[in-house]
Order: structure tokens, then sequence, then C-alpha cells
């Protein structure tokens, strides 16, 4: 049942994809969501869009590791920058050292490659507020043994790899006691509030220039070398040899010091990455200089944004509406079928909303599909339950006299049990649309956009303002939907219902 059921639901988002009007190639080109990500996706893209030879779809902020290398697996993006350490941690899954012409090696069994490394490395590093470090005495990880009550704050990712601090905790035989998961863009403001008083952070990161901060010598050598390299399917080498000719022309042209300029550029001044690669790319000569997009009108943009929110969540809830309440009437008259619906839908709604959205990439790519698809497996619990709740609290006397005047199973449905429960039907379907605005705005980690896009951007960026372009206009959103739906109840309902079930 539940294969039949995700079969019709693919079945209805199988639209081609928009490279079917084109005369030229796509290249889809991914990032992950902090900025260093974003500005190198540019660099590619513009490299790419140099060269005239494919049409080029930018697909930029797709979460962490596991969504953005799942998105390339699927292809769904075609190339993405990464770092020779993750691949050998995460993708290729060894402790190996390996250079690079040996991981190429192994990737081509996956179908995959790197370009040339890019000339700089971006590697882990442990750092303190230079006034703590001195005041401790601290100038090497292995310094923090005798400092287990410090208050380390880690990103998500650096708390699970095992390049990250499993491995380094292991390596240096430290045993900290105040362990903190955050989002790596908020470590410097904790640093800063002193809420924390040590973080992980990269050796190119641009609020390096600003915090005075004491990275710690890895006097194990513990983290390994984290070159920026272009991660990408191996056949475009053949599909597009002058694009990527132009993209491995690129090995060698980043230093170290500009992409903490790059970053810093996004990070501290606000320069949207556009401009940046731009600005880069003509500096070094890659490419002219070409003037910056001018940005759509803030009006404009959030209008194309609500749009596309709209657009995820009308068309997942219509699923939702379509197929719940028909489970819902099913469940009611057969018992045993709805507690295994019930069970199955709630179920559902106890994965997390990333990790669905992660598990529909294999199945549907990244973008509005998946994004749909997943919002329409969370909408179904509250309808279905409520549908079937329903329809069991209605008075048995009710169907026996129904059934009295001759009616059939099916006009007792349609004109008795579906009107007498439309309140609670319709309270269920307010739930899940309520319950869908805000669920929808992590679909922009899977590139499907909506009023996400400017969250996932404001907390690459960790600008507050940003962050609330997309926030408030989704609770908004969420409250217009909610007022809405109250106006459809006092009109669909009768008045004599409503006094009933008050």
């Amino acid at each position: 049942m539940a294969a039949a059921l995700i079969a019709a639901i693919l079945a209805l988002f199988s639209w081609a994809a928009p490279g079917a009007q084109a005369e030229k190639p796509t290249l889809t080109i991914g990032s992950k969501r902090f900025p260093e990500s974003y500005i190198l996706a540019e660099i590619a893209a513009q490299t790419a869009e140099e060269t005239g030879e494919a049409r080029v779809i930018r697909k930029f902020g797709l979460g962490g590791t596991a969504i953005v290398y799942r998105a390339l697996r699927t292809d769904a993006v075609d190339l993405y920058p990464e770092y020779t350490g993750t691949i050998l941690e995460v993708i290729l899954q060894t402790d190996r050292r390996l250079d690079l012409k040996e991981i190429n090696q192994k990737l081509a069994a996956k179908g995959l490659a790197t370009g040339g490394a890019l000339g700089f490395d971006n590697s882990y590093a442990l750092a303190l507020p230079e006034t703590l470090a001195a005041e401790l005495g601290i100038r090497k990880i292995s310094d923090l043994k005798k400092h287990a009550d410090i208050r380390l704050g880690l990103s998500h990712e650096f708390l699970k790899r095992k390049d990250g601090y499993p491995g380094l905790k292991k390596a240096y035989r430290l045993n900290m006691k105040n362990i903190t998961g955050l989002d790596h863009g908020l470590a410097y403001e904790g640093l800063a509030a002193g809420t924390i008083d040590a973080t992980d952070v990269y050796t190119t990161d641009g609020k390096l220039l600003k915090f005075n901060l004491r990275i710690l010598e890895d006097d194990l050598l513990f983290f390994p070398d984290y070159s920026g390299v272009f991660l990408y399917r191996k056949e475009l080498e053949k599909l597009l040899p002058k694009t990527m000719a132009a993209l491995d022309a690129m090995a060698g042209k980043i230093s170290r010091q500009d992409m903490i300029a790059m970053n810093a550029q996004a990070e501290l001044k606000g320069d949207d990455f556009a401009s940046i690669a731009s600005n880069y790319l003509h500096a070094i000569g890659s490419a002219p200089q070409k003037p910056a997009n001018a940005p759509s009108a803030p009006s404009r943009r959030l209008a194309v944004l609500i749009k596309e929110h709209l657009i995820l969540t009308g068309l997942s809830l219509f699923l939702a509406v379509l197929t719940g309440v028909p489970l819902g009437v099913l469940a009611g008259r057969r018992p045993k079928l709805g507690q295994i619906t019930l069970a199955a839908a709630g179920i559902i709604q106890t994965i997390p909303s990333l990790a669905l959205l992660c598990f529909m990439i294999p199945i549907a790519g990244i973008g509005e599909r998946p994004a749909v698809i997943a919002l329409f497996l969370y909408s179904l619990l509250p309808i279905v339950r409520n549908t079937l709740t329903a329809l069991q609290s209605i008075e048995p006397k009710l169907t026996e006299s129904a059934a009295a005047l001759g009616l059939s199973s099916l006009e007792q449905l349609f004109l008795i049990q579906l009107p007498l429960s439309s309140r609670s039907i319709l309270s269920g379907i307010k739930i899940s649309a309520v319950i869908n605005i805000g669920t929808a705005t992590l679909a922009a980690l899977i590139g499907a956009g909506g009023l996400g896009e400017p969250i996932v951007t404001g907390l690459a960026l960790n600008d507050t303002a940003i962050i609330l372009r997309g926030a408030i206009p989704a609770a908004l959103l969420a409250l217009l939907v909610h007022g809405l739906f109250e106006i459809l109840d006092l009109c669909l309902i009768p008045k004599g219902l409503r006094l009933k079930q008050m």
C-alpha cells in the first residue's frame, strides 16, 4: 500500500526538467550552506558561463556534506566545491592520507573526479579568545588536557565526524566536560559574548580578521589536508570539455589569504556572493569584469519567495487532503486498517524534517518535487486522525436512522457522516497547513526555494536582518492562513454544528 502511494505521488510530480526547452546542455552547480562554499560555487558558475558551453543552474545552500553529496550521486547536481579531507573522511571513508592523484583514482570507481587543488587549505582548527588563551597559557591543542572545564561550542558536523571532535578527543586524550553543539555561523558571536570559551574554526574564515582569536597549534598533526577542489561527475569531462578545462585552469589560483579576504567581504561587509566572485575572477584575469547584477527590489524578491512558498505548501496540502480524508474514511470503516494507517502516519511525523527531505533526494532529486513529497507526508497525520475521530464520534442512532430510511452506505457518508464531521476535518486541514508553512522553510536546504532561502543564507552569514526577511513573512503567512481557515469555518460549517462543537 505504501509503495503504491509513493508511486502515485511520484507520478504526479514527473514534470520534465526545464532544460528540455534549451538548446544547450545544463550544468547544475551546488554548494553547501556556508559563505566560502557559496563563493567558490559562484566562481565555478561564472567561469562555466564564460565558456558559453552550457546553461548554468545554481542550486546553492544545500545543507551539509551528506545532502550535497547525495545530490551529486543522484545527478541532481553536477559539481560542487569540496575539500580533500572531507572526500577522504566522508566520501571515500578512509583513514589513509592520500594525495590528489590517489584520491581521483578512488573516486573514478564512483564515476566522480576532482579538478586540481585550487590553491588554499581550509583545515579545521580550534580557537580561543586571545585574552583567555594568554590567561590560561594555552597555545596547543594538547594544552586543553589541563583545562577540562573550558566551555567548547562546536559545530554539529565537527561533533560527528571522525576527523572532527571524536578523532581529536581520541588523538589528544581530551576529556572536556562542557561541550555544546551549535551552528558554525553563531560560534564567533558566542565567543564574543562569553557564552563559550572555544570553538572549531576553518582556517580561511573571514571572521578571523575581526575577532582577536588564538588558533591552537595542532601539535600532533591530527587534522588532514583540506585543499579546496571542485568535485564533479567524471562524465562532464566528455560532455563539457571547454567548461571543465576552464575550471581545471583555476588550480593554484586561490591562495589562503585570497579566500580569507573573500570570506570577509561576505561575512563582514555583507557583499553578495556573485559580486565577490566576479571581482576576484577579473582581478586574476580569468574573466572580464561584469557589472554585478542589480538585485531585485526587496518587495519583488519577497513576492517571488512567497509565491514559491505557497506553491510548496499549497500543492502538498492539496495532495494531503486528497489522500488523507479518504484514508480517514477507510480507516473508520475498517478498524484494523485504521490503526495501521494512523501508526504509519505517526511514524512519518516522528522523522526529523531535514532527514525526511534528505531521504527524498535519491527518489526525486532536489528542488520542488522532493520538498512537496516530504511536506505531503508530514501533512497526513492531522487530516487522517481528525477525519477518523470525527467519524467515530457520530452517534450510532443517526446512522441507524439513515439506514432505516433506505440510504445506501455512500449516501450516508456524503449526506450525513461527512457533513457532521466537516468541522473536525477542516480543523485537521488547518493544523496541517500551519505546520506546513513552518516546515517548508527547511526545503531551501534541498534547493526548493521559498521563504527558507533568506533564512539559510542569513544563518550562513550570521546576519539577523537576512534571517528575518524569511522568518517574519513565514510567521505572518502562517497567521494569515490560520485566519483564512477561521473564515472558512464560519462560511462553510452550519451554525448548528459550530454551536454543538463549542
